[in-house]
């Protein structure tokens, strides 16, 4: 058996235990006190179907003693390999496109009068979320400076989206004319598609962990936090808001997914509509209240 305080030789084959109910509680913990994901009960089969393959790889005969190695490893690499196997990177471009309309027609006026805007799109997965913005934001401000922050706690869908080369097939949701800005074919593979230099000069990506204090030295007029709170508990809501609020300026936007509600959660942000939060103007944090 190998020593848990190592990585063991790899085997490609061998017996490993099933996940139990006392290893899927302790990986449950781990992951929420880590990065804020809420495994409900039931989760233990997409646990299990996750995790394997690392599990295999580092040749443990259990998820226990996979998970104390990764207790174990001081470098912190197993731990983010395990934050990219269960983090979801589900995105699309143009996805909820309501909100891109909404952005359009009532925010962008409001920052057309700017030298530049930068927008923080925090959980951007693979990228088609700042790709989309990048283009909507050139064609309703073409004389501001731009610039897009894209952040993720998954070092995998962070690599996809800097390298920004995506199928035909998703790409063609877009508007034709804004195909023809952003992307190009790639050369050989003309399923594929890849977004051009000029556009991705515009675009910073970060690792980060939204349950903890934000680094930014700016606020943002928008933010985009999509469709991620769905995946955390009610304290790690409360506590990701309140994070995003601090990066807010006020008068900001906050555009969440539409399947999240602040529903029983206090927080400091006025209601717009669904799915879109303003900052009070004339307060840095404003005034806490429950939804």
């Amino acid at each position: 058996m190998p020593h848990t305080d190592s990585i063991p030789a790899p085997w490609t084959d061998h017996p490993v235990r099933p996940l139990g109910d006392r290893e899927f509680e302790q990986i449950r913990d781990l992951a929420r006190r880590t990065f804020g994901l809420d495994l409900r009960d039931g989760k233990q089969d997409l646990v299990t179907a996750r995790l394997q393959r690392l599990v295999r790889a580092g040749g443990f005969h259990s998820y226990h003693e996979y998970y104390r190695h990764i207790l174990s490893d001081s470098t912190g690499e197993s731990l983010l390999a395990l934050i990219d196997a269960l983090a979801t990177n589900h995105t699309a471009f143009l996805r909820e496109a309501a909100h891109f309309d909404f952005l359009r027609q009532h925010v962008m006026p409001e920052l057309a009068r700017r030298p530049s805007v930068d927008i923080w799109s925090a959980a951007c997965s693979t990228g088609e979320e700042v790709w989309t913005l990048i283009l909507l934001l050139r064609d309703a401000l073409p004389s501001s400076k731009l610039r897009v922050i894209g952040s993720d706690i998954s070092r995998k869908a962070l690599a996809t989206a800097a390298r920004a080369v995506y199928p035909a097939e998703r790409v063609g949701v877009l508007p034709p004319a804004w195909r023809d800005i952003g992307f190009v074919k790639e050369r050989g593979q003309p399923d594929l598609y890849s977004v051009k230099t000029s556009i991705r000069t515009l675009a910073t990506f970060r690792r980060l962990n939204l349950i903890e204090p934000v680094p930014w030295p700016i606020q943002f007029p928008v933010i985009f936090c999509r469709n991620v709170m769905i995946y955390f508990d009610p304290p790690t809501q409360a506590k990701v808001i309140a994070n995003l609020n601090e990066s807010l300026e006020p008068g900001g936007y906050l555009f969440v997914g539409h399947a999240e509600s602040f529903s029983g959660i206090r927080h400091a942000l006025e209601y717009v509509r669904p799915a879109v939060y303003k900052k009070p103007i004339g307060k840095r944090g404003g005034s806490c209240q429950k939804s």
